[in-house]
């Protein structure tokens, strides 16, 4: 019996390691991440290791773009909306922060195991 376990955070849209099929089941996942004009990059769809470190940048600054509108939310639509919808934003902003930082571990386990990384049960 092997002692090789899917980690938690593990994509549930992508195969287990070694399992048939698993890198096609990461590469489609990894380019559901990004925006659709990376699938005419060629180096993207040969290489599943690269195409995760795009998808892993991509992601990151998705983090960044939350965490910068969270803090200027309320300063930048004042003037423009409603109190109540500024506050819908910010929790809109949280919701996706948090959203994001689950995926940018999943896209971290998926370059790991593309790498060649096996992760075992822990006693």
């Amino acid at each position: 019996m092997s002692d090789e376990v899917l980690p938690p955070g593990w994509p549930t849209q992508v195969r287990p390691p070694g399992s048939p099929e698993w890198e096609r089941s990461a590469v489609a996942w990894l380019f559901d991440l990004c925006p659709p004009d990376y699938r005419a990059y060629e180096v993207l769809r040969r290489h599943p290791a690269v195409l995760a470190r795009f998808a892993a940048h991509h992601v990151q600054a998705g983090m960044d773009a939350a965490r910068q509108g969270l803090a200027t939310a309320r300063d930048e639509l004042r003037d423009v909306v409603s109190t109540e919808t500024i506050g819908a934003a910010v929790a809109a902003y949280e919701r996706e922060g948090a959203r994001l930082l689950v995926t940018g571990r999943a896209v971290g386990l998926v370059e790991e195991a593309l790498r060649g990384t096996r992760f075992h049960r822990r006693l």
